[in-house]
């Protein structure tokens, strides 16, 4: 059962300021009056990790619109509690709210770097880059706790297979030990997402990320240890953010970032609703204007799942973005040389083969 909180009251520290109704439970638990007496079910929410033990970690991504092969993901839901996230409607799968549930209540799969063991070892795995973060962040908060990112690194480098990061958090400095062992290998690359320079606006956005002071310093340290770096301006949300990919650029060259992209915000499916609430909280003045801006880039609708366009969208606005992009990307001399990771080194083993040499 899942509570639908609509209070017009604005929680600070949460990106989903409700829990939307999950769209597979039969029934829901809904606040028609705001001035009721169940104050226990409207209170900002802890956060409770839940075990899962999971069958299989790597999974294949079909999709030409991202740059990646495999997505491995040691959890489900995240504590960043990003308002635009895509990820949210995958928590309505096992149960859960798309709005502080995906935020709050966290699947932990404590065996995961069991399970990457075991893909490395079996006949069939052709090596091949996997990306940690394809579905959440791989090193929100929960990862200081349970350091599961962390045995999957060092799975990745006991078999010499190659692996790229996506994160907003700087907890991955942490690992920078093991990473600087896989680049002795040219088994890694690290993309920081940064979505603007405005402080402000990332304690609304993303309320319990690193602070983007903290995400150059990422770039800047990794640069320092020649471990290949770059940034993913995302998402660019129309008539919010889409001012500051100048600056977003220019810092992140000066912190030594190789690498640029973006992706434009796409509202799918529950996001829509959380997105809205949110943003009429926030930004009640701005509010329409942002709205129709979104639904410009995407063919009058709010979310988008056409191939080859929901990434990067369509239209004049969409395509003022793009020349945008692309101009600043060629001021700061980005994207000048392809990263390429290496499978050469793959170490082949059979199932409980230990290594000799390690």
């Amino acid at each position: 059962m899942v509570l639908n909180d609509t209070n017009d009251e604005y929680t600070k520290g949460r990106g989903a300021q409700y829990n939307p109704a999950n769209k597979f439970a039969s029934q829901s638990y809904i606040r028609d009056f705001a001035e009721g007496i169940d104050d226990w079910e409207v209170n900002t929410p802890k956060t409770t990790y839940l075990q899962e033990t999971s069958k299989g970690i790597a999974n294949k991504v079909p999709s030409f619109d991202v740059p990646m092969q495999w997505s491995v993901n040691p959890y489900q839901g995240c504590e960043h509690g990003c308002i635009y996230c895509y990820a949210r409607p995958t928590h309505e799968f096992l149960g859960y709210s798309a709005g502080t549930d995906f935020e709050s209540k966290i699947v932990v799969k404590h065996n995961a770097a069991e399970l990457l063991r075991q893909t490395f070892t079996n006949a069939n795995w052709k090596p091949e880059t996997i990306s940690l973060s394809g579905n959440t962040d791989c090193y929100q908060p929960a990862e200081r706790k349970f350091k599961l990112t962390r045995e999957l690194l060092k799975v990745c480098l006991e078999f010499k297979n190659p692996v790229a990061i996506v994160t907003k958090n700087a907890l991955v400095l942490r690992d920078l030990d093991i990473l600087q062992e896989l680049q002795k290998y040219n088994l890694i690359q690290v993309t920081t997402s940064i979505t603007s320079t405005n402080e402000k606006l990332r304690l609304q956005l993303e309320p319990r990320t690193s602070t983007y002071a903290d995400r150059f310093k990422i770039l800047e340290i990794l640069n320092q240890h020649q471990i290949p770096t770059g940034i993913l301006n995302a998402p660019i949300i129309p008539g919010l953010n889409d001012t500051d990919i100048h600056d977003v650029l220019k810092r992140a060259k000066e912190a030594g970032a190789q690498w640029a992209d973006y992706t434009i915000v796409r509202l799918n499916g529950s996001v829509e609703p959380l997105f809205i609430d949110w943003l009429q909280k926030t930004f009640p003045d701005k509010a329409s204007k942002i709205l129709n801006l979104i639904r410009e880039v995407h063919c009058g609708q709010l979310g988008d799942t056409r191939p080859g366009k929901r990434i990067t969208g369509d239209g004049t606005f969409a395509d003022i973005i793009h020349q945008q992009f692309k101009l600043y990307q060629k001021k700061y001399n980005y994207n000048t040389e392809d990263i390429v990771l290496s499978t050469e080194h793959f170490v082949r083993r059979k199932p409980g083969q230990l290594d000799l040499f390690a």
